[in-house]
């Protein structure tokens, strides 16, 4: 009870910040279910987003994957322990944080990942990595896309009292076509495909990134 009231007291703080701090605009939280398991997936270009998806999900049963890199941070540390997030070794497989992660969304709950892998050094989208497609894969769960944009270089502009304005919109549910066990590395590479592509097309064309001119982002776009 106690953990659910810090929790909730975070989420209105981080909510007063970004309104006071920024020009935030949120689109689709009407796509966002209200309950049942989830796999949100969200292009990642500043250390902002998270909070910006976490001030916009009601329910309390929402986390997702945080870089090991940050657990000497003690603000960080504090920051996730908060949500219930669960670290994560960007540098090799591991499994114990992906099988926690499966449990979560078995049971219901709401998973936050970027299929990068990592923040974008470029400002647009990088090439997805096929963790986002493995965690779909095991976990039997609809996929969320999330496209952000205007945050990148957020802590420095808010720090200059500029008032950035960000974007955020949650799309559609879909659901990943299942893996051919007998060829898994292509058919996690396709379905990692369709992820970046789906947040791709929910993106201004400055920031696809390497998706810019995949024929399946004009598809999507077209049959909007």
């Amino acid at each position: 009870m106690l953990h659910r009231l810090i929790r909730l007291i975070f989420r209105g703080i981080v909510i007063l910040l970004v309104k006071l701090l920024t020009r935030t605009e949120v689109r689709g939280l009407t796509n966002i279910p209200t309950e049942g398991g989830v796999l949100m997936t969200a292009n990642h270009l500043s250390v902002v987003d998270p909070a910006l998806v976490f001030m916009s999900l009601n329910r309390q049963d929402a986390t997702g994957f945080v870089a090991k890199t940050h657990q000497s941070n003690l603000f960080y540390r504090t920051v996730v322990n908060i949500v219930d997030g669960i670290w994560l070794n960007r540098y090799e497989a591991d499994t114990q944080a992906f099988r926690k992660a499966r449990t979560h969304l078995k049971y219901g709950g709401i998973f936050g990942i970027a299929p990068e892998g990592t923040r974008s050094s470029t400002g647009t989208l990088i090439p997805g990595k096929i963790g986002s497609a493995y965690l779909a894969d095991i976990s039997k769960v609809p996929v969320q896309p999330i496209a952000i944009y205007g945050t990148e270089g957020a802590g420095h502009r808010i720090l200059r009292f500029e008032r950035p304005k960000f974007h955020i919109t949650f799309g559609e549910l879909y659901t990943l076509p299942p893996v051919d066990r007998k060829d898994r590395e292509a058919g996690y590479q396709r379905n990692t495909d369709e992820i970046m592509c789906r947040i791709a097309a929910m993106l201004p064309l400055t920031y696809r990134g390497v998706y810019a001119d995949h024929p399946r982002v004009q598809e999507l776009i077209d049959s909007a």
